[in-house]
């Protein structure tokens, strides 16, 4: 018995000692900026997400050999620079018209990333990474 106080008042001394030393925080100021910025790059990606959700869209991937789940995980996967760029093509393009352009530009992007190596989406391409 006479331990176990002597273990509890150690450990108690040992814990108010520590209680007693500043704890230190860092935080930093968030801009509006900064956050109308994050809000327009996830609206842009959920709006070319949805695009390629659409079923003639889907339809079109499927006839160049693309999977939509596919393409779906290489928008998720795009910098924020080519998913505003392909936002701002979908915007540009006349509601139900020009799906060939932008699916042209999909193919484009996919064939770019297929050829520096970030992805493997066709067969036809070789890395310039690869050492074959």
């Amino acid at each position: 018995m006479k331990n176990l106080k002597r273990l509890i008042s150690a450990l108690l001394i040992v814990s108010m000692t520590f209680a007693g030393f500043p704890l230190t925080a860092q935080a930093g100021l968030v801009s509006t900026d900064d956050v109308i910025a994050a809000e327009v790059l996830t609206s842009q990606r959920e709006r070319v997400s949805t695009f390629l959700a659409r079923e003639d869209v889907s339809q079109a991937l499927q006839a160049q050999g693309v999977s939509p789940q596919t393409a779906a995980d290489r928008v998720q996967a795009m910098s924020d620079a080519e998913v505003a760029q392909l936002a701002g093509r979908i915007d540009q393009a006349p509601a139900g018209g020009e799906v060939l352009g932008l699916l042209f530009a999909v193919f484009i992007i996919l064939l770019v990333t297929d050829i520096l190596g970030l992805t493997k989406v066709f067969p036809f391409t070789r890395s310039v990474h690869s050492t074959r």
